[in-house]
């Protein structure tokens, strides 16, 4: 059986909104969301690979890393975490930037908020992500952010079925 995956898109909120059902606990999947060397093994959509330059999961704290290509090019991130409860839910602010952690402001940024919640022995994962435009909104959705979300889900699939093997 396939596992929920609901793309959802509001342009009068500039909003995206993405529910996920992985086939693991919650812990675990909390663990795959907050901990850099669990990122590291899903968080970008195939071919490439995700490195982290440094992370603090706290409030206050970051996650500043490199979405890279087979060929070597980086495409740097940054996540400010601004509220966490423990295997609850998370928020943060995601930004482009370079590879000093300097934001791109020419780039869209986002408020992610994002809520673990059990559906029978599986875990929910309900991402919202809310831009400071449509424009923006438009932009990453241009740029291809639902296919690259699918098969960054399916990429942690794979490794929650591996983690709990």
């Amino acid at each position: 059986m396939k596992n929920k995956f609901d793309f959802i898109v509001d342009k009068e909120k500039n909003t995206i909104t993405v529910k996920r059902e992985f086939a693991s606990n919650r812990q675990l999947v909390w663990d795959c969301y907050t901990k850099s060397e669990l990122l590291d093994q899903w968080f970008a959509p195939r071919p490439l690979t995700t490195k982290t330059k440094s992370m603090d999961f706290s409030e206050g704290g970051h996650w500043h890393y490199a979405m890279v290509e087979p060929d070597g090019k980086e495409y740097w991130g940054w996540m400010g975490y601004t509220k966490i409860k423990p295997i609850d839910y998370y928020d943060g602010l995601d930004a482009f930037c370079d590879s000093d952690g300097n934001i791109n402001t020419g780039l869209p940024q986002a408020q992610w908020h994002v809520v673990f919640s059990d559906e029978g022995s599986n875990a929910l994962v309900e991402t919202t992500v809310t831009y400071n435009s449509l424009a923006d909104l438009e932009s990453v959705i241009q740029m291809g952010m639902k296919e690259g979300l699918t098969s960054t889900m399916e990429r942690l699939d794979d490794l929650l079925a591996k983690l709990n093997a």
